[in-house]
């Protein structure tokens, strides 16, 4: 199963990134993350979201191109057609969960 990702400037940008991918393609999203660049006290909106697409390759490229067009000033955009095991442990951060683990 291939991951797309989108990274985009603040939370309504994701959300339009979102839709417009859900509505392109049959893929499944992941819970947003986020990133505080380091050049947020310049940025008009000081927060980066990144939204995860999931589904077969061409779904993805189909989600990711229409999330695209949506948010025409993303940050950056790839897409991992069959990310292996140590990858998908890395896509599991998660930035905004705000649950601590217990050791």
């Amino acid at each position: 199963m291939a991951v797309g990702m989108i990274e985009v400037y603040g939370l309504v940008a994701a959300f339009a990134a979102c839709d417009a991918g859900c509505k392109a393609a049959n893929v499944s999203v992941e819970p947003f993350d986020r990133n505080k660049p380091a050049n947020a006290d310049d940025l008009a909106v000081p927060l980066v979201v990144l939204v995860k697409f999931r589904g077969d390759v061409a779904d993805v490229q189909a989600a990711m191109e229409a999330a695209a067009r949506a948010v025409p000033n993303a940050v950056c955009k790839h897409i991992i057609a069959n990310p292996n095991k140590a990858m998908e442990t890395i896509l599991k951060i998660n930035g905004m969960d705000r649950t601590e683990s217990s050791s």
